[in-house]
């Protein structure tokens, strides 16, 4: 599966306005589920911090979105997002200047070596840990650089098939990843021998999320590699499919999942 192409493919076109740019990141806020299970850990995390001058990490930033959203959530919090794509750190630092949002600035880092000793109140991590091999270097740089007390939040694939990859010898449906997904305790273990004090770990995307994640993110993504004409017909298809992965997406974070293709993972230094 080419993911990267489609991805720069959707960022150069919402990348032209800023106006655009917030339209994208509202997208993905509503098509991502693993967005819909990281923005309620963090409103849990930031509900008594609104008035207060926190230091947040974005390690492996991406696109912004998690940035964008928390720096609208906390508007004193100061926020560095490091990414290793520079086209892309140039891209976000234009976008939150633009938007007047100074307290947002982008890097060009490797989180497996990127420390700022004891300096941060929160670091987010979404998406990352399943496309870096050494995942251990980044959890001991995430320890260093969290302050007493502060919280570690992880969103990755499970080795229950969160990579899409459900027997031995099958390929990630998701090409960049590194591992085809972690289990829960060696996750939790890691972060243990790490620097981390306390652990919590669940699954997301459990039955109601897997059927989601096919309707909203799999089946587009396989047309849109097929052919680029689908990118003409996919309004239409997300106007049939998107009410049903909305209830899905509802379903899969109102719930405990026994199993699940994602983990959700706190940490606490």
């Amino acid at each position: 599966m080419q993911y990267d192409p489609v991805k720069r493919q959707l960022g150069s076109f919402f990348n032209r306005a800023p106006l655009l740019r917030k339209l994208f990141y509202r997208l993905l806020d509503l098509l991502l589920l693993r967005a819909w299970h990281v923005h309620k850990e963090l409103r849990a995390w930031a509900k008594d911090k609104h008035d207060k001058a926190v230091h947040l990490y974005d390690a492996g930033a991406g696109y912004g979105q998690y940035s964008y959203w928390l720096s609208g959530r906390l508007p004193r919090a100061r926020i560095t997002a490091i990414d290793v794509k520079e086209e892309q750190v140039a891209d976000c630092n234009g976008f939150f200047r633009a938007i007047g949002r100074p307290q947002v600035t982008f890097q060009v880092g490797d989180v497996t070596r990127f420390q700022q000793p004891a300096s941060f109140d929160l670091v987010v991590c979404v998406d990352v840990m399943e496309h870096i091999l050494e995942d251990e270097a980044a959890l001991r740089c995430y320890s260093t650089s969290l302050k007493p007390g502060g919280m570690l939040l992880i969103s990755t694939p499970s080795d229950q098939g969160g990579s899409d990859v459900h027997d031995a010898g099958e390929g990630s449906f998701i090409e960049e990843h590194v591992r085809d997904g972690y289990n829960i305790e060696d996750l939790k273990a890691k972060c243990l021998r790490n620097g981390f004090a306390r652990v919590e770990a669940r699954y997301s995307y459990g039955a109601p999320g897997r059927l989601s994640w096919r309707l909203s993110m799999k089946w587009p993504l396989l047309m849109l590699n097929t052919s680029k004409l689908f990118f003409v017909v996919l309004p239409l298809y997300y106007l049939v499919a998107y009410p049903i992965a909305w209830v899905l997406n509802l379903l899969d974070v109102s719930m405990e999942h026994r199993t699940g293709t994602g983990l959700i993972v706190k940490a606490w230094r």
